[in-house]
């Protein structure tokens, strides 16, 4: 019989096959081994018998959770690694940095066959993966710690649920939809995120021009810093790349351009570059990455409180919105609490109004305001309309108090359009006794910046909010409003539902054109976030 040989590629074939039969074992072998390193490093953690969280406090029992639902089968094979470490970079366009999760780290982490190292990886690109779900579900930094008075819930990641998202993203080698599932979802984060893109690649070319100082610049002048001051503008957006016709003229557009820069900014918009304007606009790109990178994680805070039927009150934008399933219904100015007695940030639900309101002066405001004053000026109490009420509710004569030893005594205003708090008052419950209100002082609201309360929150226009909250066009329309006001009886009206509010502190804003304003941060709270956001995480 004639011998028949195998075809000589048969032969190649099957030595290859067998060497992946090969090391295909030796890999599964050695899974095995870095599994029973994980299960003898985390398997003490399922003892915790404490409600399982995503938090620093229970990081090794949600680890231990994860492989335990695995078998203790490692999860990060170099594929997988490699998807996950591309969603790390990209949270660099959150503001955050990727070193918090050890990006590089991971990147360079050595290739070893020994078990512990790769337990060591394992354990350390899965803390990456929980941490940077937590940090964009609900921020990185505790408000709370900053704000003795904070009062809004940070919000829970469901541990159960997260773990489940993350194996299933394993599974599939899918990284992106479940962090952009934690993401917020409010349009300003990913517009704020655009503009802090923008601004690194700006970062990268050198930054934008610095205007010198020198005389003010003022409509129709010429001056050689006007070509810096053009140049500016157009790396902000507000000026077209195109060349004028005069180059050192400060022409109308110029101008124009000069007076958006400074409304958005709460400055004077005279048009003409001044001492402060100047210092607005010499302010360094790196610094206003800083600024939409603590406003990206204050949306973080938030997350999606700010949907659905909401008030708003923007304290750093001097402004108030009536969200009407997510979309602005109304809007206007506010007045907030000066720099030393600042309006709160929280969140509460508005349930009443008040009807002619009386003032009765707050015992912060009395000690601290009143009381100097009337000591220097006897016909103080006269000029503003106060009564003084004792402790049994009785009113005394000015002269038959020790001015300087008073005692338990209240000061009352009565109600009318002269009064502190105007003809209405818009109530909700918060332990700072802050409310939004009307106000004689209506001037004010022209101003550039409107830091003048003692904490509560002046509204231009309430009446128009209060009509919208009682939504009652028959019995609460602005007429009916306006004849219950006239009676001149302080009385509360029930809202027929509740109206969620949320005093909110944002110094970055986008405008309907996506122009990217700065406000100033009138209480600085902006320095201790930044701090916090680039101090190591715990996980």
């Amino acid at each position: 019989m004639k011998n028949i040989r195998a075809p000589w590629w048969q032969a190649i074939l099957a030595t290859v096959l067998c060497c992946l039969c090969a090391l295909a074992q030796a890999a599964t072998a050695n899974d095995g081994r870095v599994g029973e390193m994980l299960r003898a490093r985390l398997e003490g953690a399922l003892a915790d018998r404490m409600p399982l969280r995503l938090s620093p406090a229970s990081a090794n029992r949600a680890l231990a959770e994860f492989y335990a639902a695995r078998q203790w089968a490692p999860a990060w094979d170099e594929p997988r690694l490699q998807s996950l470490l591309v969603e790390l970079g990209r949270l660099a366009q959150d503001g955050l940095d990727p070193e918090d999760y050890g990006y590089t780290r991971l990147m360079r982490f050595p290739a070893s066959a020994d078990p512990a190292v790769q337990a060591d990886r394992e354990l350390l690109a899965t803390r990456a993966c929980l941490l940077a779900l937590l940090h964009l579900y609900r921020g990185k930094v505790n408000p709370a710690q900053l704000d003795p008075h904070w009062n809004i819930d940070a919000r829970e990641l469901d541990p159960q649920q997260g773990l489940k998202l993350v194996q299933e993203a394993v599974a599939a080698n899918r990284f992106e939809p479940l962090f952009e599932r934690a993401r917020p979802v409010w349009p300003y984060y990913r517009q704020l995120k655009l503009a802090l893109a923008r601004l690194r690649q700006l970062e990268k070319a050198g930054g934008w021009p610095v205007v010198p100082a020198g005389p003010a610049l003022r409509p129709g002048t010429s001056d050689a810093r006007v070509p810096l001051l053009r140049q500016r503008l157009q790396f902000a957006g507000l000026l077209p790349d195109t060349p004028p016709a005069v180059p050192e003229l400060y022409d109308a557009t110029l101008v124009a351009a000069v007076q958006r820069f400074q409304r958005e900014a709460y400055l004077d918009a005279d048009g003409s570059v001044g001492r402060a304007t100047l210092a607005e606009l010499n302010v360094g790109v790196t610094a206003r990455i800083n600024q939409l990178r603590v406003n990206l994680e204050r949306m973080r805070w938030f997350r999606n409180e700010l949907t659905g039927d909401i008030v708003i009150v923007d304290l750093a934008g001097y402004g108030i919105f009536y969200l009407k399933d997510g979309q602005v219904a109304w809007r206007s100015r506010v007045q907030i609490g000066k720099e030393y007695r600042p309006s709160p940030v929280f969140q509460s639900a508005i349930d009443r109004l008040t009807i002619s309101p009386a003032w009765v002066v707050p015992p912060t405001i009395l000690r601290e305001d009143v009381l100097p004053e009337l000591r220097r000026n006897p016909g103080y109490l006269a000029k503003r309309k106060l009564h003084v009420i004792d402790a049994a509710g009785r009113e005394l004569a000015p002269s038959a108090v020790n001015w300087a030893r008073p005692g338990n005594l209240r000061l009352r205003q009565e109600p009318g359009p002269d009064g502190a708090l105007g003809e209405l008052a818009v109530r909700f419950a918060n332990p700072f006794a802050v409310y939004l209100h009307d106000t004689p002082s209506k001037e004010l609201f022209g101003a550039s910046r409107r830091s003048t309360s003692s904490g509560c929150i002046r509204v231009e226009n309430i009446h128009e909010l209060a009509v919208l909250l009682l939504d009652d066009p028959v019995r609460w329309n602005r007429a009916a409003l306006q004849a219950a006001i006239d009676e001149r009886r302080t009385h509360d009206v029930k809202l027929a539902r509740k109206v969620p509010i949320l005093l909110g502190y944002w110094t970055a804003q986008v405008g309907e054109d996506g122009y990217v304003s700065f406000r100033p941060d009138v209480y600085r709270r902006d320095p201790p976030v930044l701090a916090a956001l680039e101090s190591p995480p715990v996980f």
